[in-house]
């Protein structure tokens, strides 16, 4: 059966752990790489984390309509899903996690409808997800800012998705997504 699950999120809000560790319960569950013109992080491999391609690159990727969402979520920062990774994974008789941005997931809900669950993941508070990025080591504190000035948008938009799952315990978070993704993928 065609069905996606989308987990969005603030960024350092953990979405790609908790991502991480349903790919490993659910085996039929397969990312989807999105592309991006950022510059890749520490330990990032290309294909496996991230399509990184040039914005010129990018922005000929969008003329040509290969992409299912796209958005420029900083300056010069594109993220976006190809419809050639959905159709990669469907092809595979397997179900699509996306991990993206809130309004990318605002977009692949509407894209897919009913064919989707979408999981919003929440910090416990503003200060949690600030450690949590300055944790990471990777953001300067421009970007930090934003960041966090983004976060607060875009937690007041988390009742607009199915589900809100709450990381602040991280096996509970955990266990919380094992039973909300059984549910739903019917496993």
């Amino acid at each position: 059966m065609e069905k996606v699950v989308i987990i969005t999120g603030p960024s350092g809000a953990g979405k790609n752990t908790i991502a991480d560790h349903i790919l490993e319960v659910f085996p039929k569950l397969h990312y989807s790489v999105s592309a991006t013109t950022r510059q890749p992080r520490e330990g990032e491999k290309e294909g496996i984390d991230y399509y990184f391609i040039s914005v010129e690159a990018f922005k000929e990727k969008i003329k040509k309509d290969e992409f299912i969402e796209w958005e420029e979520v900083y300056t010069d920062k594109y993220y976006g899903t190809l419809k050639s990774e959905v159709n990669r994974i469907w092809a595979n008789n397997c179900s699509v996690l996306f991990v993206v941005d809130v309004v990318g997931a605002q977009d692949l809900k509407r894209h897919f409808q009913e064919k989707a669950l979408s999981i919003f993941v929440m910090p416990p508070s503003l200060e949690v997800l600030k450690n949590r990025i300055l944790g990471r080591g990777s953001e300067p504190m421009d970007s930090l800012e934003e960041r966090l000035r983004r976060a607060k948008i875009e937690m007041k938009l988390a009742d607009q998705f199915d589900t809100i799952l709450v990381n602040d315990h991280l096996e509970e978070a955990y266990k919380t997504a094992e039973a909300i993704l059984n549910d739903f993928l019917g496993q």
